[in-house]
C-alpha cells in the first residue's frame, strides 16, 4: 500500500513528529555516508527528506518517486530532479547508481522481488545502498499516525534474507526512531535524549526504524565470454518541470 505523496510531504514537512523522525534518520544516513563527493547517488520512495546533504558534492542526484504514489517537485526553490517511475522500471541505465537510498519503498511494494532486481540492476560495482523499513519490533509500525504504520513491518533477520537473495552483502546495521510515535509536545520536546539513550543500548530491537546498508554481490567472471549488460534508455534529461508543491 503506497501512501500519497501530499501525505508523506504534510508528515515529514508540516508536522513536528516529521521534521523528527527526518532529523533522526537523516542523522545515521550521514553516519554511514558522511560525503558522496562526485558520486551518483539516487533514492527511491519518498526519500527526499534524506538526499539534502548531498546535493552539493554529488556529482548528481535524482528521486525517483513510484507512479502508485505520485510525485512533487524537488528541491524547492531549486531545478526539479525528482522524477515518476513505474515501481519496477526506472529511467536509469544499468550500473549508472553509487549510492541508493530507499525509504518507503521496499515496505509499500506490491513486488519486493522485483524491485529490489531493480534496485540491483541500477547499482555499479562497489555501489552501495541503504534500506529504510519499519521494525516489526518498535512501536511505530503499530501506530497510523505515522508512514511507517503502514505496510510490512521487517525484523532485522527478515530484512537481511530477502536482501540477500535479491543478491546484496549486508555491511552494517542500526536502529533509530526510539522516540514514542506521539505528535505531543512533551514527546517531542524530549525526542533527542530518547535517540541518544536508545542508540546506546540497542541496535536493532526497540528502535522504530531499521536502517540496514548493503553492497552489491559481483560474481567473478568465470568464461572467456563477456555477455553484455541489458541496456536502458535513460530518460531522466530533458524532464519536463514538475509543479512545486513548497513545504510550509
Amino acid at each position: 500500500m503506497h501512501l500519497d505523496v501530499v501525505d508523506l510531504r504534510n508528515f515529514y514537512y508540516r508536522t513536528g513528529l516529521g521534521r523528527a523522525a527526518q532529523r533522526a534518520i537523516r542523522s545515521q544516513l550521514t553516519e554511514f555516508w558522511p560525503s558522496a563527493e562526485r558520486e551518483t547517488v539516487a533514492g527511491f520512495g519518498f526519500s527526499v527528506p534524506l538526499l539534502r546533504p548531498y546535493l552539493a558534492d554529488a556529482r548528481r542526484v535524482v528521486a525517483l518517486m513510484p507512479a502508485q504514489q505520485g510525485v512533487m517537485h524537488w528541491p524547492a526553490g531549486m531545478p526539479n530532479i525528482s522524477v515518476l517511475c513505474p515501481e519496477t522500471i526506472w529511467p536509469v541505465s544499468t550500473g549508472f547508481v553509487d549510492r541508493l537510498v530507499v525509504l518507503h519503498g521496499l515496505e509499500t511494494s506490491e513486488s519486493p522481488a522485483d524491485l529490489l532486481a531493480e534496485c540491483n540492476r541500477v547499482l555499479g560495482p562497489g555501489g552501495r545502498a541503504i534500506f529504510v523499513v519499519p521494525n516489526r519490533a518498535g512501536l511505530w509500525s503499530r501506530s497510523d499516525e505515522t508512514p511507517f504504520g503502514y505496510g510490512r513491518p521487517y525484523t532485522l533477520g527478515q530484512l537481511e534474507g530477502q536482501l540477500k537473495t535479491a543478491g546484496f552483502v549486508p555491511e552494517r546495521h542500526a536502529a533509530v526512531l526510539f522516540q514514542p510515535p506521539s505528535h505531543k509536545r512533551f514527546w517531542l520536546r524530549w525526542g533527542p535524549v530518547w535517540e541518544r539513550f536508545g542508540r546506546r543500548v540497542s541496535t536493532a530491537l526497540a528502535g522504530g526504524v531499521l536502517m540496514i546498508e548493503v553492497s552489491k554481490q559481483v560474481y567473478a567472471q568465470t568464461g572467456s565470454g563477456s555477455p553484455e549488460a541489458a541496456r536502458r534508455p535513460s530518460v531522466l534529461e530533458g524532464l519536463r518541470p514538475v509543479p512545486e508543491i513548497k513545504p510550509a
